[in-house]
């Protein structure tokens, strides 16, 4: 039996500032040990372990690093992995306790159709089915074998991101997506009830507040974000 939950975050260099302050976030509010390490791009090579060409709709540092997470995990046990531009609201333990044996996978299977093409930093913004299903994902390691260090570095992106290394669609569980991995600004006239209706882990798909054009829209998730960062500076007494 696990008695850390391990924890990935995907790291890009421009969002050091929302990858610091989600990681600050889920300490303050787990009730179980975690172990939390970011997929640092460039350490990944160092190791061999990662070495395909960026490819131009590749909007992060971090968009198939995630996929090695069994691999670094060596096939064993369960693993959480998140991208960098969360915050966490609840426990991530509640998270954790929804491993089930039967599933190789679990996520919240959002329907994201974009309507934009661009989002952050003028990023391009990817169409295809299960969108954001990969930025949160419950990893059983032990039946993620097929992600070896070859295919993760050599298969099609979007054969990763729809999960198609997988046997069945019978292996993705499911998590419910207004309570984890919500994602902010894609149904604006929604964020305000999400919003009262406290979500563990919210996500700015389109583009965080540490983004300077992104600094005052207004969203009640963002001036949480701004509180959250000054106590995890804030210098005690």
């Amino acid at each position: 039996m696990q008695k850390t939950a391990n924890i990935f975050i995907g790291f890009d260099h421009r969002e050091r500032a929302a990858a610091n302050v989600l990681i600050d976030s889920l300490y303050n509010k787990s009730s179980i040990p975690i172990s939390i390490t970011p997929l640092i791009t460039s350490q990944l090579q160092n190791q061999g372990i990662y070495y395909r060409d960026r490819d131009p709709k590749q909007s992060t540092d971090f968009s198939f690093t995630r996929f090695l997470v069994p691999y670094l995990m060596d096939y064993e046990g369960w693993a959480i992995f998140i991208d960098c531009d969360m915050l966490a609201y609840g426990d991530i333990g509640e998270l954790w306790e929804q491993k089930n044996d039967d599933y190789s996978v679990l996520c919240a299977k959002h329907s994201h159709i974009p309507k934009e093409d661009t989002k952050f930093l003028g990023e391009i913004q990817s169409k295809y089915p299960r969108k954001n299903w990969s930025s949160m994902i419950l990893f059983n390691c032990k039946k993620c074998k097929k992600l070896s260090v070859k295919y993760v570095n050599e298969t099609p992106g979007l054969e990763l991101h729809r999960f198609h290394w997988l046997n069945s669609d019978s292996e993705i569980g499911e998590i419910n997506n207004e309570k984890w991995n919500y994602l902010i600004g894609v149904d604006k006239n929604k964020d305000k009830l999400i919003y009262l209706n406290k979500p563990n882990l919210v996500h700015w798909t389109l583009g965080g507040p540490w983004f300077k054009d992104l600094r005052n829209d207004g969203c009640p998730f963002s001036k949480d974000w701004f509180r959250k960062r000054e106590e995890s500076i804030k210098l005690w007494d």
